[in-house]
């Protein structure tokens, strides 16, 4: 998400026709490989010089240390930023709870690591297994979702369709006097502007003036960054030296592929392209009705200039995509009627610019007064909102922004992405967005594969159509020899408003030429004469309608909604008045449906585990829990059960099944619930179905504790 919307049309290729010839990498690929050239010495990370007459364009990632970079905010941060100050207070203890019970750390961390790359502990692999499980739950069951996995290596030929070898950049900047720090331009920029919103003694024409730059950083062209980062005189914010101008670095990892390395390849940006490149095979098992939606889970790759702020932004992350095909012309979505209540908070594009704050209004009027463009994609945002919220969003801390005029590709209808307020800011975690036909075209244009939807329409009319006569057939085909045929083929096949055109051009001139693509892949410059373009109406009887479908896209990032959940789901517990501890009491607060472990087991004491009966209750409390589709653990160490709740609760496990010396008696146990403390005496046997029952949703704890006894 984000990054695509740079991308355009007009920087699309055409793609050549058969293999790449052996022996020779296409142009396009070389330059990437060796533009964007990152080659470090083992264990150093330092960047060697680029081939002379190139610029190294890398930022080296130094071992064990943060890479030199500014201190930006993330993607989407802009005002009204005081409500997360709760977040940045509990930023430090939140961070190291998560490195001291591995949620999760730096990949290859005893190597010193490199940074953009992360490995996710037992609890932060089980929490992130739960979070797209719900995801799945959420979308691809309950919206009635197709799902595919594709490969995580896209061939040269499909990303340079897709406008990836040509338009997927950020603009970067380098320290003229230290040329191993680099900083994304947009992201130095926001930093500087919130510096400059923090000075006293603004006027209100000021404060404006920072504000809307600040809002509008990612949508600058770069000559435009270039000429704001002259006016501002933005120098290195670490050594004060001078800036380069703003460059484009492109974010793919090029990868080549099979022995010889010729065929040329690129570790996946997104995970979309792949639903486009199998929209067809879809569809088909769609029953070849429109509209219908694939999702894809996957790894993607993004070559990010200057990774950090932990899982914000990284190279190597998850993405979760839906694509959802629609007719261009009917964007009701069936459903939206169940969801237009909804109130959410906005963020308009008109609100941006003015530097004024987002503002509250249902969905439904959102859509009713254009805010949003249409019924598709704004089910698509309530729903992202309804998802959020249900693994512990803070309804309060999640917004949606619209993209500004000059941020939307110009293919897109409208743009919005789910922001959620971080101590980093407000954070773009999701980005929904109505995109047109524009991939569809593009890899239809590209392979010459028919990817329009045919609709049978319920009622046949009768229309008036441009059609070439079977003597101007008959006179291109002699015309133009072997290629005549395909020629001929080209012009019938043409839209009624081109054939009209080379006619017309024909018929003033005497003649008119155009490249044709022919059935074989190659083209061919002809050269029209009148014969060749007699053109008679004829009245048929039309009983099939085609269009190219169009796309509503929501892309979510996962790692990204993940450490949002972990700084919403934090919180420090009150020591008690006696208490000596000094180590402060997180609590992750995780519904329990992402929870990492859904219970854990704790014996009183010692004493107990050493009793024949406690393995007997164990066993069945962990053989029904695991049954039933939950995890569980048990902690039966020499800490007291006071501190084995405290770290349990660290860990965010929801419920804590106790057993006591009573219990050997009576097959009883105490089930405590994490944030209120409570807790209630209740069988063995029933403690997996309620575990059941309450991570499910079907129960709440207040249920329980009307069920049965209080302890």
């Amino acid at each position: 998400f984000g990054s695509r919307e740079l991308l355009d049309v007009s920087s699309r290729a055409q793609s050549g026709p058969g293999r790449p010839r052996v022996g020779a990498m296409q142009g396009d690929f070389l330059e990437t490989s060796v533009r964007y050239n990152y080659v470090f010495k083992a264990g150093v990370g330092k960047v060697l010089p680029a081939p002379k007459g190139r610029p190294a364009a890398a930022a080296a990632s130094s071992s064990g240390s943060a890479p030199a970079v500014s201190s930006q905010a993330p993607v989407g941060e802009s005002v009204q930023q005081g409500g997360g100050e709760r977040f940045s207070k509990n930023q430090k203890d939140l961070q190291e709870l998560c490195k001291r019970r591995f949620f999760y750390r730096p990949a290859f961390d005893i190597y010193g690591g490199v940074a953009g790359f992360f490995t996710y502990g037992p609890p932060g692999c089980a929490m992130k297994n739960n979070l797209i499980r719900q995801w799945r739950q959420h979308f691809v069951i309950e919206d009635q979702l197709m799902e595919i996995e594709d490969s995580c290596i896209m061939q040269h030929a499909v990303l340079k369709a897709s406008g990836h070898v040509d338009r997927f950049n950020d603009f970067m900047v380098k320290d003229k006097g230290d040329e191993s720090k680099f900083f994304r331009a947009d992201k130095l920029l926001e930093e500087i502007m919130e510096e400059k919103l923090k000075a006293e003694g603004l006027t209100e024409d000021q404060k404006k003036e920072y504000t809307v730059v600040r809002n509008m950083a990612d949508s600058f062209s770069l000559k435009e960054m270039a000429d704001i980062f002259k006016k501002y005189q933005i120098h290195a914010p670490e050594t004060g030296n001078e800036l380069s101008d703003p460059y484009e670095f492109n974010l793919m990892f090029p990868t080549p592929i099979g022995p010889g390395g010729y065929l040329q390849g690129y570790l996946r940006p997104e995970t979309a392209q792949g639903i486009f490149l199998n929209y067809k095979y879809c569809l088909e098992q769609n029953a070849n009705k429109l509209p219908f939606g694939v999702a894809q889970i996957g790894k993607a790759f993004r070559n990010e200039i200057a990774p950090r702020q932990g899982l914000t932004r990284q190279r190597e992350f998850t993405q979760a995509e839906i694509e959802f095909f629609v007719k261009p012309t009917n964007k009701a979505h069936p459903k939206f009627k169940v969801v237009k209540d909804t109130q959410l908070q906005l963020f308009s594009s008109p609100k941006q610019l003015a530097a004024e704050p987002h503002v509250t209004m249902t969905i439904g009027e959102a859509v009713t007064n254009g805010t949003v463009n249409n019924e598709t994609l704004g089910y698509f945002i309530v729903r992202t909102f309804k998802f959020l919220t249900s693994i512990g969003i803070k309804a309060e801390h999640c917004r949606f922004r619209q993209h500004l005029p000059t941020e939307m590709a110009h293919y897109a209808t409208d743009c919005w992405d789910a922001e959620i307020e971080t101590c980093y800011g407000w954070l773009e975690c999701v980005g929904i967005a109505d995109r047109a036909c524009f991939d569809l075209n593009a890899h239809s244009e590209a392979t010459k594969v028919d990817l329009l939807y045919r609709e049978t329409l319920d009622t046949p009319i009768e229309t008036e159509v441009l059609q070439l006569t079977k003597a101007a057939g008959v006179a291109t085909m002699k015309a133009f020899k072997k290629a005549g045929k395909g020629v001929k083929e080209w012009l019938e096949k043409l839209p009624e408003e081109q054939l009209k055109a080379i006619a017309d051009e024909v018929k003033a001139g005497g003649k008119a030429t155009r490249t044709v693509d022919l059935p074989d892949g190659t083209t061919e410059s002809c050269t029209f004469l009148p014969e060749h373009v007699v053109c008679e109406t004829q009245k048929v009887k039309v009983s099939t309608t085609t269009f190219m479908p169009g796309v509503v896209e929501p892309s979510f990032g996962i790692d990204r909604i993940l450490f949002a959940t972990l700084e919403h789901s934090y919180y420090c517990r009150p020591k008690e008045a006696d208490s000596e501890e000094k180590q402060t009491r997180g609590v992750l607060a995780f519904p329990a449906i992402i929870a990492p472990y859904k219970i854990t087991i704790l014996p009183q004491d010692q004493r107990i585990c050493r009793d024949e009966k406690y393995d007997e209750i164990l066993g069945l409390i962990r053989k029904r829990v695991t049954a039933l589709g939950h995890t569980c653990t048990v902690d039966d160490s020499n800490a007291t059960l006071g501190k084995r709740y405290s770290r349990n609760d660290e860990l965010g496990i929801p419920f804590a099944c106790t057993v006591d010396f009573d219990s050997l008696k009576d097959d009883c146990v105490t089930l405590r619930e994490r944030d209120s403390m409570a807790q209630v005496r209740l069988p063995v046997k029933e403690v997996g179905q309620i575990i059941h029952e309450l991570c499910g949703c079907r129960k709440t704890w207040v249920d329980v504790c009307n069920a049965y006894p209080k302890v």
